[in-house]
């Protein structure tokens, strides 16, 4: 358990930009990756916004012929998953075998399959079979080990908004536990009408714009998007020649046991905390966390006051800030997006903002870097993900050191 993991790769999916640059490029210009929704009608919605990958082509990525039997989280899954690989620098036989794994997470998965399953029978028409080859929840993780022959470790989380995260955490135990010297790691979620009934029917969605920890915040933003990293140990990618992001140190996993959608402020304490601890990092030496920041009321509440508990009097003094007032919640995939943010933070010394930031809340008075991203040295980064269920996961990633 002594070994050090590397991420060496990051690819990119979002409503700001495709591939891990134009990604990068977007979050500290602060761009909005908003617009109106156009997969489905919302006619008969609340609202009509989301932040959906609207410059998307899947035949840039996979072959025409496999994608009938991919859904749109799939295809995502494998695109950012073929663009972390180029990043790492390996080629697609270099992947191959028992010592590379997949670790993939997601909310809903085979939504759209499920939708169109639905119209069929509402239609009282036979469903295209390929549809039900889409189904099941493991379908992404699937999908991203045939793409490139991985024959290691193989596993998908569903914790909701937290699987990106908890993806990531398997992969590093994978690693650290010598089951694989590489892992690709990450999590893919698209838009959906079940996804955006749901939520406008819970009243959580804000009509224009996401704005985190904002006095006059309305709600989240419903989005779609992929994230991957290429987990490495370190040994293997510095006999490789490997460039690095930087190291994850750690992770924390809690449960709220508390309530199916309102998140527990002391589960989100405990997950923090153990992250830290299992990292062997002090509440002194982190020097930014990537929030949760769903823009609703109780969210951030909760993740305000459990920050104000774990770091005490410097609370004020650490920069917190929410990408998905830019790019929309993106459901499973939101941590891992997440995570490529944090692993390019560590890297360049710079945070990206919390965009739409106009009036303080007392409840929140975090220093949110609003509106402008900051260029400030960063060793120490924490990824927080809060989830349904009270599935909580932090991660922490460091500035690499030999």
């Amino acid at each position: 358990m002594n070994k050090r993991v590397v991420i060496t790769g990051l690819g990119a999916i979002s409503s700001i930009g495709i591939g891990k640059d134009a990604f990068w490029r977007s979050l500290l210009e602060g761009k909005s990756g908003i617009s109106p929704v156009s997969a489905f009608d919302t006619s008969r919605h609340f609202t009509h916004n989301a932040g959906e990958v609207k410059d998307f082509n899947s035949e840039q990525f996979l072959q025409r012929d496999r994608l009938r039997t991919m859904n749109r989280a799939t295809q995502m899954a494998v695109a950012s998953a073929r663009l972390a690989v180029a990043d790492a620098c390996f080629t697609s036989d270099q992947l191959s075998g028992i010592g590379v794994g997949v670790s993939h997470g997601t909310t809903l998965g085979a939504a759209q399959a499920i939708e169109e399953v639905d119209n069929a029978l509402v239609a009282n028409r036979d469903a295209d079979r390929d549809l039900f080859v889409q189904m099941p929840p493991h379908a992404a993780a699937s999908a991203v080990a045939a793409e490139f022959g991985c024959e290691g470790p193989h596993f998908m989380v569903t914790t909701a908004c937290s699987a990106g995260n908890y993806a990531i955490a398997y992969a590093y135990d994978q690693i650290r536990l010598n089951r694989a010297d590489i892992m690709i790691a990450g999590a893919s979620d698209g838009i959906s009408r079940i996804e955006y009934t749901g939520f406008n029917q819970f009243s959580a969605v804000a009509p224009d714009k996401c704005q985190p920890f904002d006095l006059n915040r309305k709600g989240m933003i419903p989005g779609e998007g992929a994230g991957m990293l290429i987990l490495e140990d370190l040994e293997h990618a510095v006999k490789r020649g490997a460039a690095i992001y930087a190291e994850i140190a750690g992770y924390g996993l809690s449960c709220d046991a508390h309530h199916m959608t309102n998140a527990s402020v002391a589960g989100i304490v405990q997950c923090m905390k153990s992250a830290l601890e299992h990292s062997g990092v002090t509440t002194a030496e982190v020097d930014y966390i990537s929030a949760h920041g769903t823009g609703t009321r109780a969210n951030d509440r909760a993740e305000c006051a459990a920050i104000k508990e774990v770091f005490e009097q410097r609370y004020r003094d650490i920069p917190v800030s929410s990408i998905k007032s830019m790019l929309g919640h993106t459901m499973g995939a939101a941590s891992a997006l997440e995570a490529v943010a944090c692993a390019l933070v560590v890297q360049h010394d710079i945070i990206p903002p919390t965009v739409n930031f106009e009036t303080p809340d007392p409840e929140c008075d975090i220093d949110c870097v609003p509106n402008r991203s900051r260029k400030q040295r960063v060793a120490v980064a924490l990824n927080n993900s809060y989830a349904f269920g009270g599935n909580n996961a932090s991660v922490v990633f460091k500035k690499f050191t030999l």
